[in-house]
């Protein structure tokens, strides 16, 4: 008697929300009794911290995901997984293209996690249109597809021809159990002290699409008013224009870039606010990681995910994207007014490992809990 196996294949920079999530469910699935194989494509991602009981890294032998497809063909052929899931794109082309090819009856899921229009507007036009007509054209071929909320599902169909109701929404595994309970240190940064002004936290890379130099622009009107600080944790090519721009707007002394830190759990625990300010999202983790900590949040209103993780503000205010006077005005109001930390952590239950894992687990056609088959 065997248990079924899950693949999962991915091929990631290392420090994506597609390496969070893999570092989240698979073994969440290894827990839940499956056997679980993770499919690298060399010098890419995910990295697993360490390595559980029934999951298994194994090789396809290139450092390209196209160059990976013999691999894949044979690893299909010999093991003959009950699921395969792919993530981004391109890995999900030759995901599709390696099960025709090994010709077995594993169930495939492919998924996405960005608003697509908004994703390739910054494309080139061969890029688009090959992304459009392969998610279009060739993902009705899966078992599944699956984004992680209705708005990338609708903003999918209506950018790619493919049907709504051929795409399933399933939450981000973005919140350990642990952080509805477990009292975070205080991080090791001089701000986090008792009586410091009140730091308000950004999280992401630090690039155009997060928008960080609205949130620095907002900041500087916020601390006009009252005394405050900022901290925005990540790494990206931005860093050097985020630091001129709070000199030049007279805040650079009050704006700290710490870098990447791989569990910003403590920093978002003892921030008085944790701010979004995304031109556009899948889904992000970020904002159900606060709420889980306690944390009060607000958020641009981009697609997508914000509103939906907020529920249309019930959780946290919304503001357009690129305004600093808006986002400045909701920082204010929210400093002032916090909700209490039991309505911010109700808002992050629907998007625990556990729950997530459950939603997964109902894509793939398997039980929540591993049965043994013949």
């Amino acid at each position: 008697m065997a248990v079924p196996r899950i693949a999962c294949f991915f091929s990631t920079s290392g420090h994506s929300g597609v390496d969070r999530a893999a570092r989240h469910l698979i073994p969440a699935l290894a827990a839940r009794g499956y056997a679980v194989d993770l499919l690298r494509v060399r010098r890419h991602g995910p990295e697993l911290p360490q390595i559980p009981p029934r999951v298994s890294v194994i090789d396809l032998g290139s450092a390209h995901t196209y160059g990976a497809l013999p691999g894949l063909v044979r690893y299909l052929k010999r093991v003959r997984p009950a699921v395969l899931l792919s993530d981004k794109d391109r890995v999900n082309r030759t995901a599709l293209l390696g099960r025709f090819l090994a010709r077995v009856p594993t169930r495939l899921v492919l998924s996405s996690g960005t608003t697509i229009s908004i994703d390739l507007s910054t494309r080139g036009p061969l890029e688009r249109w090959i992304q459009r007509n392969s998610m279009g054209k060739l993902y009705p071929f899966a078992d599944a597809v699956i984004v992680n909320a209705r708005q990338v599902a609708e903003d999918m169909a209506d950018f790619t021809g493919l049907p709504r109701d051929r795409i399933q929404v399933v939450p981000n595994p973005a919140v350990p159990e642990s952080l509805f309970h477990q009292q975070r240190p205080v991080p090791d940064h001089p701000w986090f002290g008792p009586d410091e002004p009140p730091v308000i936290l950004g999280v992401g890379e630090l690039c155009a699409r997060k928008d960080f130099a609205t949130l620095i622009r907002a900041f500087a009107r916020v601390r006009a008013v009252r005394p405050c600080r900022l901290v925005i944790l990540g790494e990206g090519s931005q860093r050097g224009r985020l630091r001129a721009l709070a000199q030049k707007l007279g805040v650079a002394s009050a704006v700290d870039l710490p870098g990447f830190q791989p569990n910003p759990y403590d920093y978002m625990a003892h921030s008085a606010l944790f701010v979004l300010t995304s031109r556009w999202e899948g889904n992000p983790f970020v904002l159900p990681e606060a709420l889980a900590v306690g944390t009060p949040v607000l958020a641009t209103d981009c697609p997508s995910g914000p509103r939906e993780v907020l529920d249309g503000g019930r959780y946290g205010l919304l503001v357009p994207v690129g305004d600093a006077q808006a986002l400045a005005q909701g920082i204010l109001q929210t400093l002032a007014r916090p909700l209490p930390k039991t309505t911010l952590q109700e808002a992050a239950r629907p998007f625990t490992i556990e729950a997530a894992t459950d939603a997964y687990l109902r894509v793939f056609g398997l039980p929540l809990r591993a049965e043994a088959i013949p």
